[in-house]
């Protein structure tokens, strides 16, 4: 016998139904980041084949509300959070105000030529050295955004071997006396490209919201980073603030 009830004979598809049914009891007995039981146990509940099931649960990954997570099962999404981009934003400090535990993992450390957008952006010749760092900023232990850090070389040779870890920002206003300002912000919803996706761990169809940032040398306006950011769009609302 099901526990769910389901009319055949409603006019209104049986997944269409069970997707009704299914949102409600998410939000009614289910918290953030919960697992729900398995596409099998549900078909069970609600009396019907897995096929029927599988579409109603796409229903609710599609508005955003449930996640899939490979070999582990389906999980009730975040409610998005609501991160502030204004003039001195700092991930770390802007997510620790409101109660949650960041880390900041450094994937890669490089020093190339820089392409003309990167030249243009921090005001340098095209193919000047700069430093590359990409960097995974997690939110309660699960992916949140990647970013491509640039920076001219000239003005921080030994940045490598100063940053192993936590924010860049602090670092260089530590270390180098450099407070940075954001001057512009440009942000675009895109689809993510290369592995940007998996390591993120998100569908490759689902869109990034990318922000592409200019900081300057608070003291003269000099540039000295452009970063380009992508943010998982079903776990983050941007807010710009003048």
């Amino acid at each position: 016998m099901s526990l769910y009830v389901v009319n055949r004979d409603s006019g209104l598809a049986l997944y269409a139904q069970i997707a009704q049914q299914l949102e409600l009891v998410v939000h009614n007995q289910y918290a953030s980041g919960e697992c729900l039981p398995s596409e099998g146990d549900l078909a069970v509940q609600f009396g019907v084949n897995r096929h029927t099931l599988r579409r109603a649960i796409d229903e609710l990954v599609e508005a955003g509300l449930l996640e899939r997570r490979h070999g582990l099962g389906i999980f009730v999404l975040d409610t998005q959070l609501d991160y502030q981009i204004g003039k001195g934003t700092r991930f770390t400090e802007n997510l620790a105000a409101l109660g949650f535990m960041t880390e900041n993992r450094i994937l890669r450390k490089q020093t190339i030529g820089a392409l003309p957008r990167v030249a243009q952006r921090l005001t340098i010749q095209e193919g000047d050295a700069v430093h590359w760092i990409e960097t995974l900023r997690m939110v309660e232990q699960r992916p949140m955004c990647l970013i491509s850090h640039f920076v001219p070389a000239e003005k921080f040779p030994d940045l490598f071997e100063r940053f192993e870890s936590g924010s860049l920002h602090a670092l260089l206003g530590a270390t180098y006396g450099c407070k940075l300002r954001r001057t512009e912000s440009l942000v675009t919803a895109v689809l993510p490209q290369g592995d940007d996706a998996k390591t993120l761990g998100m569908p490759q169809n689902r869109p990034v919201l990318r922000v592409k940032s200019v900081n300057v040398d608070d003291r003269d306006g000099t540039p000295v980073e452009y970063a380009i950011t992508r943010f998982r769009a079903d776990r983050i609302q941007l807010r710009i603030n003048p």
